[in-house]
Order: structure tokens, then sequence, then C-alpha cells
């Protein structure tokens, strides 16, 4: 069955997927926020944790700093993964039931 747009933005289907891309947005931001954050936190209040030497040339810092960028890319690859598995599924169902304009 075709449907006009309208029709679809009021559809029950369309608003969970909406709610949902905005759950696991919100999800996956509190985790990247929590890693930046907490990473400039660690420095702030904690410094001599940071600056504590690993070998010659580097410290606990350093590390950390790479790990940080390492859980933002994780967190990218988590999202990619979820878009591509289910979100855009969903979306071309929808797309499926829209009755062009043009017709």
């Amino acid at each position: 069955m075709k449907v006009k747009a309208h029709q679809l933005i009021e559809s029950p289907e369309f608003k969970k997927l909406v709610r949902v891309r905005w759950i696991v947005s919100f999800v996956l931001l509190f985790f990247l926020f929590l890693n930046y954050y907490g990473f400039i936190l660690v420095i702030a209040l904690k410094k001599e944790l940071v600056t504590e030497r690993i070998g010659n040339f580097a410290n606990y810092g350093l590390y950390a700093g790479a790990g940080v960028i390492v859980f933002a890319w994780f967190l990218t690859f988590i999202y990619v993964f979820w878009a591509n598995r289910f979100y855009d599924k969903e979306v071309d169902v929808l797309k499926s039931k829209l009755e062009t304009e043009n017709r």
C-alpha cells in the first residue's frame, strides 16, 4: 500500500525509527563525552598519573590520549555497523511505502 509523505511521517513505524535513532545517537554521544571529558578531567585532577613514565620516551598520558582516539573510532564503527545493519533497512522499507509526488 502506497502512502503520501505526511501519512508516512505520522505513522508509528516512522516515529519508532526516529526514536530509536535518537536513542542510539545519544547513547553513543554519552560514551564519547565520557571518553573525552574523562580524559580531560584525569589530566586536570591527576596530573601525576598521566605524567608517570613508561620506558624512556613515553608516559601514561600518551597511551591514554591514543586510547581516546581509538575509542572514538570504535564508537564510530558501532554507529556505522548499526546504521548499515538495521537503520538503512528500515528506511528502505519506509521508502518503498512512499507514493511519489510526480505520479
